[in-house]
Formats: C-alpha cells, structure tokens, sequence
C-alpha cells in the first residue's frame, strides 16, 4: 500500500485561520479526495507552521491527477493559496515536496520470519 507523506509552510500569523478551515473541509472537497482514491489522509501542524500531511493511495499520480483534473478542488486550493508560504502561485496540492519513506514498523515486522517474529515478541 503506498503511502506519501508531504510538508509545506503554513504562515504562522494565519495559523488558527488554517486550523479553524480544517475543522469542517467542504463536504466536496471530501468526497473529491475520497473519488481520488486517497484514504488515511491526515495533516499535522507544529506550532511554527510546518505543516505534514501523509495518506495511502494506490496510485498517487491517478490520485493527483484526478484531483488536479476535478473542479471541486480548484475552488478549495484557491482559498487555502494564500496560507502557505512560497509556493510561488503553484497549487499546494500540486506542488508539496513529498517525504522519503526510511521506516515501515509493518513492513519489517512482515518480512521477518515467524521464529524471530516469535522471540521479538517475548
């Protein structure tokens, strides 16, 4: 199951602002990432504004093609524009640097054989 997580930099004087539009997203803002195949989406947020998010797909460039391909999501990347630093006038959705996955807990545990998954466990 491919998982991605990304950053990007919130302004930190429209912290709350960005927090409070996140509380209750547009109903077709989710059904549009749902339709995109994205599950287990989540942001987290530091207190400095580096914002994390991360979330399955099976094919993120399906995925992002379809949300960048879908009018519902054009109108809620415009309005969150102007939270994010230095994008530069692109899309955050289209534009997040994305994270290099290093560790996996299920992936390892899975690829261990059950002798030492059974003395790991004791």
């Amino acid at each position: 199951m491919p998982r991605v997580c990304f950053t990007l930099q919130v302004d930190r004087d429209r912290l709350d602002e960005y927090i409070d539009a996140h509380r209750t997203v547009w109903p077709e803002m989710l059904d549009a990432i749902r339709d995109a195949g994205r599950r287990e989406y989540s942001l987290f947020l530091r207190p400095d504004g580096l914002l994390v998010g991360c979330y399955e797909s099976d094919d993120d460039e399906a995925s992002s093609r379809a949300l960048a391909e879908d009018p519902r999501t054009a109108e809620w990347e415009a309005t969150m524009a102007p939270f994010f630093v230095s994008l530069d006038g692109a899309r955050a959705d289209q534009s997040a640097p994305h994270l290099t996955e290093v560790f996996n807990l299920e992936a390892q545990l899975a690829a261990l054989s059950p002798d030492v998954r059974r003395t790991s466990a004791s």
